[in-house]
């Protein structure tokens, strides 16, 4: 008797099962999310309209516009190079471990440990980053419209709520957050159009494009206002900050791979496709916000609501408003991607008894199946990672961007590292680079190295 035929989809899911199993785990999360779902979170953790807005005043105190708009194109261009190099190895090996099982196969147990704790550090700093970042916009609109406090302590408490609401709708299944990614990503798009759109019709007087282009600036507190002064390049390169903070989280894309229906394309064009995507959009939105910036002396003593500034400053409190509502929503949207991807991880290398505790990190809710001990273990941490704001204000969250970037790029390049050391011996999956591996994979170690 002829066995029978199942519908494509459910083909493709049973193939994705058993390459998942080849790889020696069970199907334990529910596979429903499609490519552009897949693109869809990790093109919401990175987040242009969290990430360029939220840490803009790290490049333009530390640099200016000259470390807003070439640094951005340096950074994206660098990028998008990791990226290509990461999803070669993600359409190998799509599981919700991403890196550090990469690491593991390509190299050691010992390589996959180490990678998973950078890289699960790594993600616990960025989700505190991006939602104490959401807490520093939200306050500033919320102030705007019923003179919200902003003190540290109530910035703090924002904080926490914005966190626990991310917390809540990561209990739910998988297709809701996957609904919700999907039209963030839209959200994203037509909301930086809509920004920049505004920033060139509303204001009455614009930067001119030397200024945008070439303008440097210094208020790192260290000496030296041009190139002409060497301390300037290091300042210019500690700007670098703000658009290397952007441009992570991407590896979500490979932590979804157990969710997504052909997971070895689709994980891999998430990865690419949500930096480039990225890069294009943050640059428009970049330019047009520093082209708006309404005194040439810039608002450098705004601190953390900087751009808020910038804007009420170029078209008035009501159109303020309305921006910091567009991006307010967006980073809510980052945030909560953020905390569906790190629990994939810490799921993950829970189930393989890498982390303290793992017997019950690694539970999944029998209805949705979904890591929620991961959900709220993520959410907790990162809630106490950010302590020190309480008494240092925005340098706890720069230390959080810190660590992110620190502990997110180092878990990127180290399977990049050993799989340029596989060589031709490496078997490549659906999605490659074929015989330009090299050189992609070298100048991705070389950038990572110098960052």
């Amino acid at each position: 008797m002829a066995e029978p035929v199942l519908p494509r989809s459910a083909r493709v899911i049973e193939d994705d099962t058993k390459q998942l199993h080849s790889l020696g785990y069970a199907q334990e999360l529910f596979r429903s999310m499609g490519g552009f779902q897949n693109f869809a979170i990790s093109f919401t953790i990175i987040s242009i309209l969290a990430g360029c807005l939220t840490s803009y005043t790290i490049a333009y105190n530390q640099g200016g516009p000259v470390a807003i708009t070439w640094g951005w194109l340096i950074v994206g261009l660098f990028c998008t190079l990791v990226a290509l190099a990461m999803g070669e190895i993600a359409s190998k090996y799509p599981t919700a471990g991403g890196l550090y099982f990469w690491a593991s196969k390509l190299g050691s147990p010992a390589w996959g440990w180490f990678t998973g704790w950078f890289n699960l550090v790594g993600q616990i700093a960025v989700t505190a980053a991006i939602a104490y970042g959401c807490s520093i916009f939200m306050t500033a609109l919320l102030n705007l419209l019923w003179n919200y406090p902003t003190s540290d302590g109530w910035l703090y408490f924002t904080y926490g709520m914005i966190l626990l609401g991310a917390g809540l709708i990561n209990m739910f299944k998988v297709q809701i957050t996957a609904a919700l990614n999907t039209f963030s990503a839209w959200w994203h798009m037509v909301g930086v159009l809509l920004i920049v759109g505004i920033l060139i019709a509303v204001p009455d007087h614009h930067r001119s494009v030397g200024y945008v282009f070439g303008q440097t600036i210094n208020n790192s507190g260290f000496g030296g206002q041009s190139w002409t002064h060497g301390i300037f390049i290091y300042v210019f390169l500690t700007g670098l900050l703000m658009a290397q903070y952007t441009i992570t989280g991407y590896d979500a894309s490979a932590h979804m791979s157990e969710e997504t229906r052909q997971a070895s394309i689709g994980a891999a064009w998430g990865i690419v496709m949500s930096v480039v995507v990225s890069v294009i959009f943050g640059f428009l939105l970049l330019v047009a916000v520093t082209f708006a910036i309404p005194s040439a002396k810039g608002p450098a003593d705004a601190g953390v609501f900087i751009v808020r500034s910038i804007w009420e400053g170029a078209m008035g409190r009501r159109w303020a408003e309305f921006l910091l509502f567009i991006a307010v929503v967006a980073q809510c949207f980052c945030t909560i991607a953020s905390v569906t991807s790190a629990s994939r991880m810490m799921f993950a290398f829970s189930r393989d008894r890498a982390v303290p505790g793992h017997q019950i990190w690694r539970r999944v809710s029998k209805a949705d199946r979904v890591p929620i001990f991961t959900v709220w273990g993520i959410c907790c941490l990162s809630f106490l990672l950010v302590v020190p704001s309480l008494w240092f204000g925005y340098t706890g969250y720069v230390v959080a961007t810190s660590i992110a970037v620190i502990g997110l790029y180092i878990a990127f390049v180290l399977p990049i590292i050993l799989r340029l050391r596989a060589g031709e011996s490496f078997e490549r999956g659906a999605w490659h680079l074929g015989r330009h591996y090299k050189w992609i994979d070298w100048l991705a170690i070389l950038w990572i190295g110098f960052i």
